[in-house]
């Protein structure tokens, strides 16, 4: 049997590839395809259709209905609120940082360093980061003596605890803040000399050409990023728990226990509850899309 040519065209010059050559230069994406396919479609599908179900296999929709309920919709509500203040603070921090090192006046050597430690620090969550934590700022940490023994400042004499909401948010920062220098810095790099200079030339100050001209451009990256901030904090799970013990009404801890806890085991419930912080997930990626499109037309 004859090979099947495919048309191709390259510069205006039609190719004809075989099946067989096909096939060759798709060969590479099969084991990307098989790790979409293995850890991101198929678990998802589990999760939706086991919550569509009984612990005894019998199709309801009171999964999806308990939701409803008091301690699941304050779950939520803790979850967007830690998620949105962390998502905030990091991506105002991280904005001033990378602004300082590609347009401020932080010497360009340190940009290295930084995105370096950014990529690094972005990554540095779970357990470790709870513990790290802990040992600095947790009731018998190093920072907490030392600003009580030298600056005689009781920290948790002002009613501040590490295994709080604020706490928590604290150390959200720790990855939040890197993950937003790595994200904006192609944005506010791509700001070009010839708007400040065309800005200047008519009399703008510093102050109108940020109010004016830069933010405006950079507006929708600074929005996209910050929706994936969010995105990260939302779907955080095991600092939280590692930190916090379960205490905190959270909807990945409420998850956790549904799915895997001793008391609270209905797992069908923990799927339902997955699959809205999915919906929530996908309108925020959407969203994140949508203004990174927009903000491409400036380039930033």
């Amino acid at each position: 049997m004859a090979p099947i040519p495919f048309d191709v065209d390259r510069g205006g010059v039609k190719l004809k590839l075989s099946l067989s050559s096909r096939l060759r230069v798709l060969l590479p994406l099969l084991p990307l395809l098989l790790f979409t396919l293995l850890f991101l479609i198929l678990p998802s599908l589990v999760i939706l259709l086991g919550s569509f179900f009984t612990n005894t296999g019998k199709f309801t929709f009171n999964n999806f209905a308990r939701l409803l309920q008091p301690n699941i919709l304050s779950s939520f509500l803790v979850t967007l609120q830690l998620s949105a203040v962390s998502s905030v603070g990091g991506a105002v921090i991280g904005f001033f940082l990378a602004y300082g090192v590609h347009g401020g006046g932080l010497p360009r050597s340190f940009r290295s360093f930084l995105l370096s430690f950014s990529g690094v620090a972005s990554n540095f969550a779970g357990v470790p980061l709870a513990f790290a934590f802990i040992s600095t700022l947790g009731r018998m940490g190093l920072v907490t003596a030392v600003l009580k023994e030298v600056l005689g400042i009781d920290l948790y004499g002002t009613g501040f605890t590490l295994y709080s909401f604020w706490g928590l948010c604290i150390t959200y920062l720790y990855f939040q803040i890197p993950l937003m220098v790595l994200v904006i810095s192609p944005s506010v790099e791509s700001l070009r000399k010839e708007w400040r200079e065309a800005a200047q030339s008519v009399g703008a100050s510093t102050f109108r050409f940020w109010v004016e001209v830069a933010l405006p451009i950079l507006f929708p990256s600074l929005l996209s990023a910050t929706l994936l901030l969010f995105g990260n904090a939302f779907g955080a799970y095991a600092t939280a728990y590692a930190l916090t013990g379960g205490m905190l009404n959270l909807v990945t801890i409420l998850i956790g226990s549904q799915i895997r806890g001793d008391v609270l085991h209905d797992p069908n419930l923990g799927y339902a509850l997955a699959a809205g912080m999915v919906l929530i997930m996908t309108v925020t990626t959407t969203l994140a899309n949508i203004l990174k499109k927009k903000a491409s037309q400036w380039n930033v």
